[in-house]
């Protein structure tokens, strides 16, 4: 087997990640086109694993590695390789991107819940009303048998005087006089003024 011939002179070892990381925290511009070179397709391809959304993923990776020219200087090669540290800031950047986005996305839920809520003066009105019908109804509930189904077939079923008779099996003016004397106690129970 044939030694590989190296076009040029022999194959140089270039430096590490590790060492021009150290050149990029002190300022070294031209260190950090081999960073990018090397860490741009992993950066890239981890943020897409989890933002799925292209564009998304150009961008994030595009921050990641304006990151890594800021904060090179942070990079410690005791606690690992520079290419797991990189790898790092970009899984932290895209997962905080897709909270972002579910956060946004709950935002807008919630303000669409918001947009259908009824207004204040409809719940009021709700309220009101339904307390008013209590109150009525524990009026109601104060009456005499007779006078109470007066009170309901004349008013609630707005049947005339006479059909009220005809149903309770009650002279005309027995029916008058009870729904006279049902609204009297109603009145008073329901502190009306007349």
């Amino acid at each position: 087997m044939r030694e590989p011939v190296w076009i040029g002179g022999p194959a140089r070892r270039g430096p590490d990640l590790e060492e021009l990381l150290g050149r990029v925290a002190r300022g070294d511009q031209g260190a950090f086109g081999p960073v990018y070179d090397a860490l741009a397709g992993p950066v890239l391809g981890l943020v897409r694993s989890v933002l799925r959304d292209p564009a998304q993923s150009e961008e994030v990776a595009q921050e990641v590695l304006v990151e890594v020219w800021r904060t090179a200087a942070r990079f410690r090669p005791e606690r690992g390789s520079a290419t797991n540290w990189v790898l790092t800031l970009a899984h932290r950047r895209a997962v905080d991107r897709v909270r972002s986005a579910q956060a946004a996305a709950d935002r807008e839920h919630r303000a669409a819940l918001l947009d259908h809520t009824p207004a204040f003066d409809e719940v009021t009105e709700q309220v009101e009303n339904r307390l008013e019908r209590e109150q009525v109804r524990r009026c109601l509930r104060t009456l005499t048998e007779l006078q109470r189904q007066s009170v309901t077939l004349a008013y609630y079923k707005g049947l005339t005087y006479r059909e009220v008779a005809g149903l309770l099996t009650v002279p005309l003016g027995t029916v008058k006089t009870r729904l006279r004397d049902g609204l009297i106690r109603l009145r008073d129970c329901l502190g009306v003024s007349v």
